[in-house]
């Protein structure tokens, strides 16, 4: 599969340049999904359904202090973007020196952070009773890690800007498929628990980043930074800021969702509730990953041609990236709502061996999964125009409005809607959340991006 240089987000075709971006994208974030997805299978089959729900309460805190480095990563391609976009190297090279500097002062300030409030973070996020000790075991140690996956995560950002997107893509896969390898090795051969499943998590991370900073000191890049441009500047700080807070910010209201969820769902129904919302939590990390491709597709192509002033350009990768994603997103809608029970029963053993508690526990799971994956997932087919209108203007470098239509499904509308339709409604009230929320965030983002292109791409 060809890289795309950067010249070539100018001229080629659309539709084409759109299909060289988004496939190794996509394939990236789909291993990556997969990861995330074995791992469950792993860890539910071979030591149970609660694992998987500790392993649940410890993502939002650890990927907000990852999403520190996929915010400046993001922030800083749209700079770069922008930058070779308007021929200048020179902004472009500072630009990720800074982003490099930043990345290493702030994850690693946050993690001494996470280790000293071990403690208070767990339980309110949702480590309570049984969850507790598997989850305090697994963020302890993957947060050693957390520094590496920040690096990774904003250095794959610049790679993708670049128009490397092979290599971005093999970045991706290779901590994925160094973790499952290791979730084997740890869990299945060396019999370690949740000890096993997070240090095959952390040490996939480190794999992730020698390759990143081998791409960058090869010849294959043409980013590659000399001492004075990691010296930080304020101006770029500002920018990188202005338009890394963006994800940071989205990142942020999706940890505080897991905590709401995970606090609403225990209540409601104990471990096996939040089990449920696990499995559910995987599935939306894993299903949608060709929507997600294409918006990351979509970013490098639509700031660049901004950047060069090639305005119908970036109208026509709009409606193409819209087009393709809500194809893709309208396929894995048909398969999620023919197949819920088969893709939750993935997840969990029927061994008689286990202990009673988890065969409840795992019943429960079962009976109630598949309902609730197709309520979360029943406004499927409209999220493309959501998802591609946010970020088009975090590319171009709009960072108002881009924050506030990626605050707009979760934070405006998602978060209400689980603090009142529970209370009426039960647990139904916390699946349907989600589809309304989609529908009212859809609509919100369809009237702006509407609005933006007939005033500023239409002449």
């Amino acid at each position: 599969m060809p890289n795309v240089s950067s010249e070539q987000l100018g001229t080629a075709p659309i539709g084409k340049l759109l299909v060289k971006q988004a496939v190794p994208a996509s394939i990236g974030i789909l291993v990556m999904s997969l990861n995330v997805l074995v791992d469950s299978i792993f860890v539910g089959n071979w030591i149970g359904s609660i694992a998987i729900a500790a392993i649940n309460v410890v993502l939002p805190v650890s990927f907000f202090i990852a999403a520190l480095g996929m915010a400046i990563g993001i922030g800083g391609s749209s700079i770069i973007s922008r930058a070779l976009g308007a021929d200048n190297k020179e902004k472009a090279l500072h630009t990720f020196g800074n982003q490099i500097t930043l990345t290493l002062l702030v994850t690693i300030s946050m993690v001494f952070a996470g280790l000293y409030f071990v403690n208070a973070l767990i339980p309110a996020f949702g480590g309570k009773g049984a969850i507790f000790e598997p989850a305090k075991v697994y963020y302890t140690i993957v947060l050693y890690g957390v520094p590496f996956l920040a690096l990774c995560m904003m250095g794959n950002t610049v790679i993708r800007a670049e128009g490397k997107p092979r290599f971005a893509m093999i970045a991706m896969i290779i901590p994925s498929v160094g973790n499952l390898f290791l979730d084997y090795l740890f869990i299945y051969v060396f019999d370690w628990g949740m000890h096993g499943a997070a240090w095959a998590t952390t040490a996939g991370y480190l794999l992730c980043l020698a390759y990143i900073t081998y791409f960058f000191l090869s010849k294959n890049s043409s980013l590659t930074p000399n001492l004075s441009h990691f010296s930080l500047k304020l101006p770029i700080l500002r920018e990188i800021a202005s338009l890394g807070f963006v994800t940071l910010a989205r990142q942020a209201v999706t940890s505080v969702i897991y905590l709401l969820l995970n606090n609403i769902l225990f209540g409601l129904g104990g471990e096996a509730l939040v089990a449920v919302y696990a499995i559910i939590g995987r599935m939306l990390m894993f299903a949608l990953f060709p929507v997600y491709g294409v918006t990351q597709g979509f970013l490098p192509i639509a700031g660049y041609n901004y950047g060069a002033a090639k305005k119908q350009r970036v109208k026509a990768s709009i409606y193409t990236a819209i087009k393709y994603a809500a194809l893709v997103a309208t396929m894995v809608f048909i398969i999620l709502m023919v197949f819920p029970a088969e893709l939750a029963g993935l997840f969990l053993s029927d061994r008689a061996n286990l202990p009673q508690k988890e065969i409840l526990a795992n019943a429960y799971v079962l009976e109630h999964a598949p309902f609730a994956m197709r309520m979360v997932f029943l406004a499927t087919p409209i999220i493309a125009l959501q998802l591609i209108g946010a970020a088009y203007f975090q590319a171009i470098g709009k960072a108002r409005p881009a924050l506030l239509l990626t605050l707009t499904r979760q934070g405006f509308f998602f978060i209400p809607l689980i603090l009142v339709l529970p209370n009426f409604m039960g647990t139904l009230g916390v699946w349907l959340s989600f589809p309304i929320a989609d529908v009212l965030a859809t609509v919100v983002t369809g009237w702006y991006l509407h609005r933006e292109i007939k005033s500023t791409l239409s002449n």
